[in-house]
């Protein structure tokens, strides 16, 4: 009930309101059946928007940390995510990706829609990076569909670090369905997860136009901040 609340009443209409979504391709979510949406991911916004354009529920896999929150600023917030149909990932860990994985087949196998960012996290610089082989692994675990969709516009109304999004016309484009009934029974080989993974990527490059980096997100994010932290307090040297 609550997230027909949030939909439909609260946070819904604010959301179209703000960013005036321009819909492409919305044929391609079918009516019914299990299926994977696999995105860009651009601003915390993303979380939401797609939902609200969409008629029927997606049920996203969300970092942990949005759960866990101390207080009761962190049990709204947890309550909050649950009740926009997240799904608590823990990303630390050997047993995260299967935990992830697990979560995943759980929602397909309830006949329902899952929404993946194949990247694993937001792109700190608006480009498309290497995607994580999770997205391959459910759906082939699944035998399901994967719709492709790009976010466009959403980086600049709200970049990373940015609480209060900009006022701004933002796309949401959706591909045709990928099939990959061929890998049936293969969900086990890695080099098979990489190809299929790699397609979906560049369905998603094809829909947003973005520019591509074969490195995880995680990755480059990581040493973006190690060089920009040397930038700001640099090695004295030794006399």
């Amino acid at each position: 009930m609550f997230y027909r609340l949030l939909k439909y009443v609260l946070l819904g209409p604010l959301l179209r309101l703000m960013f005036r979504p321009r819909i492409e391709g919305l044929e391609h979510i079918p009516d019914s059946g299990a299926a994977i949406v696999a995105g860009n991911h651009l601003s915390f916004s993303d979380h939401f928007l797609m939902p609200a354009i969409l008629k029927r529920r997606i049920t996203f896999l969300a970092k942990a940390e949005y759960f866990t929150g101390p207080g009761i600023k962190g049990r709204l917030t947890a309550a909050f995510f649950r009740s926009a149909g997240q799904i608590p990932v823990d990303r630390s860990g050997r047993e995260a990706g299967q935990a992830a994985i697990r979560e995943g087949l759980g929602v397909l196998g309830r006949g329902e829609l899952l929404g993946i960012y194949p990247e694993g996290t937001r792109s700190h610089d608006g480009r498309l990076y290497k995607g994580k082989v999770g997205v391959a692994a459910m759906a082939l675990g699944a035998g399901v569909p994967v719709i492709p969709c790009a976010m466009i516009g959403t980086f600049e109304a709200q970049p990373p670090g940015q609480k209060i999004p900009s006022l701004r016309r933002v796309t949401i484009r959706f591909g045709r369905p990928l099939d990959f009934s061929r890998y049936a029974g293969m969900e086990g080989e890695k080099a098979i997860l990489r190809a299929v993974t790699d397609e979906i990527i560049y369905a998603i490059l094809e829909l947003s136009g973005q520019e591509y980096v074969d490195q995880y997100a995680a990755v480059a994010k990581a040493e973006a901040e190690a060089a920009a932290k040397s930038r700001r307090f640099p090695r004295m040297p030794l006399s």
